[in-house]
């Protein structure tokens, strides 16, 4: 299965998902400096839909040790903001994230990127700060990545995408 058959799939096998990450080419620390539009690549993960529903922007990769994990859509849907993992996912959010910046806003780099070795392969890998947990990236084309979610405790990868965002929208300025 090809990356765009799986995109059009909707929903796909966690087994071909993981065949369809292996098959793609690693990524270099370098490769992913700026701002990613995520989305979704649903596996029946018990993940699925909850970013979606989140309002989820995606990523930013400033440099190696400067990187927000998690950027949220403000809820006019205007610009985004960086969230603390710390405070989200959270039993007292339900839905949209962009109600509760002030709770979850941070200015602070919450992760970093590293070369690690995932399913016998080096690539970039953004490792969390706060949580055992690490994404690591392969590249489908110069801007779209194809990231697995791995983390202690998860009985299987999750799995999305990420799109160079060109023209990132702002960073809303704290309120």
């Amino acid at each position: 299965m090809t990356f765009d058959e799986a995109v059009s799939a909707g929903r796909i096998r966690a087994e071909e998902a993981l065949a369809l990450f292996d098959s793609l080419p690693t990524v270099d620390l370098s490769f992913m400096w700026g701002t990613w539009k995520g989305s979704e690549l649903q596996t029946e993960h018990p993940m699925d839909g909850m970013l979606s529903a989140t309002g989820w922007y995606g990523k930013q990769f400033i440099d190696a040790e400067s990187v927000h994990p998690l950027l949220f859509f403000t809820e006019d849907r205007a610009a985004v903001f960086p969230v603390d993992p710390r405070r989200w996912p959270s039993p007292e959010i339900r839905g949209p994230v962009g109600p509760h910046r002030a709770t979850v806003e941070t200015a602070k780099f919450k992760a970093r990127l590293r070369m690690t070795q995932y399913r016998g392969r080096l690539s970039a890998t953004m490792i969390y700060d706060d949580w055992p947990t690490n994404d690591v990236f392969r590249q489908v084309d110069a801007n779209t990545l194809l990231g697995v979610m791995d983390a202690r405790g998860m009985p299987a990868p999750y799995f999305f995408v990420l799109r160079r965002d060109a023209d990132a929208r702002p960073f809303a300025r704290a309120p």
